[in-house]
């Protein structure tokens, strides 16, 4: 099968195309042909070696998530067939024209894949953060990046349960954060004022998807660190502050959010399709933190 891969920690100029195996599924496991590929801030961490694995050996293929049609599956699998479309966790990387899913679920023919492929690792990680937030009915969270592909998703769930949120985002994206259902500011100098001005009695969860440097300000807006979540900066180890990466993956929660999306219930906005050979590009844009939405691959 075609793949993209790097042989080399570097830039996204070190993504390359190769000829590599086709991968078989292990008990559980299914094999999809590719159709939609999602991409996602850890790819480029991992290829720049600054999140990568101290047991990675190349060549590495990247994905985390894949959309596509079942074509092998691995033995003892009864709650799919060959032919079905499907979306789901890769393991071993999603870059490729074939992919092994090990938790995954059915997507009903009225949703494109290209749109299903956004709500994998978004939905996990959305779920996850308000779990450990412990958002409640009727309080407020700030989201700083409300527009991503992760801000988008939280927004809506949060605001789902019964809560308010207070989401920042590019001024681009203003009216998109307010369609959601959020109140909208942007980022930026001054966010704290703005955010201040518009939850006058204060905001009492704040998850970050930015990465921009906001933690210092956000335990002063919330008094302490002990509601504070990120799932983008780093210097979070060095501050006592939570930084969330990575969970349990549950394809009963993948299929719940599967029928919401395709009922309209959640949205998500895919910013860009880009074919696979242009992978580095789409890297390239998610390294930016402008995607503006989900960037999807299609081989």
């Amino acid at each position: 099968m075609k793949a993209i891969v790097i042989d080399r920690f570097g830039g996204p100029d070190e993504l390359h195309e190769v000829q590599l195996p086709d991968p078989r599924p292990e008990p559980g496991q299914v094999r999809v042909r590719v159709e939609a590929i999602g991409v996602n801030p850890i790819d480029g961490k991992v290829r720049s070696g600054a999140m990568a694995s101290p047991d990675a050996t190349f060549p590495i293929v990247f994905g985390a998530e894949a959309a596509g049609v079942v074509d092998e599956l691995g033995e003892g699998v009864t709650d799919v067939a060959r032919g079905d479309r499907v979306v789901g966790f890769a393991v071993g990387g999603a870059y490729a024209e074939l992919a092994i899913l090990d938790t995954y679920a059915a997507v009903p023919d009225s949703l494109d894949l290209t749109a299903a492929v956004s709500l994998p690792v978004a939905g996990e990680t959305a779920r996850r953060v308000l779990r450990l937030l412990g958002l409640k009915p009727g309080e407020t969270l700030l989201v700083h990046g409300a527009s991503g592909a992760v801000g988008e998703v939280v927004t809506q769930l949060a605001l789902a349960a019964g809560a308010s949120v207070v989401g920042t985002a590019s001024a681009a994206n203003q009216e998109r954060v307010a369609a959601l259902g959020a109140t909208p500011t942007t980022y930026g100098e001054g966010w704290l004022e703005r955010v201040r001005a518009l939850a006058p009695h204060g905001v009492d969860a704040v998850l970050d998807t930015s990465g921009a440097g906001v933690l210092d300000d956000s335990v002063k807006l919330l008094g302490n660190a002990d509601r504070l979540v990120t799932i983008a900066d780093p210097t979070a180890f060095a501050k006592g502050i939570t930084f969330s990466s990575g969970g349990e993956r549950s394809a009963t929660d993948l299929a719940q959010l599967v029928r919401q999306r395709a009922s309209g219930e959640i949205t998500t906005t895919v910013s860009r399709v880009l074919p696979l050979v242009q992978a580095a590009t789409a890297q390239e844009l998610s390294d930016s933190g402008r995607a503006g939405g989900k960037l999807v691959l299609v081989p």
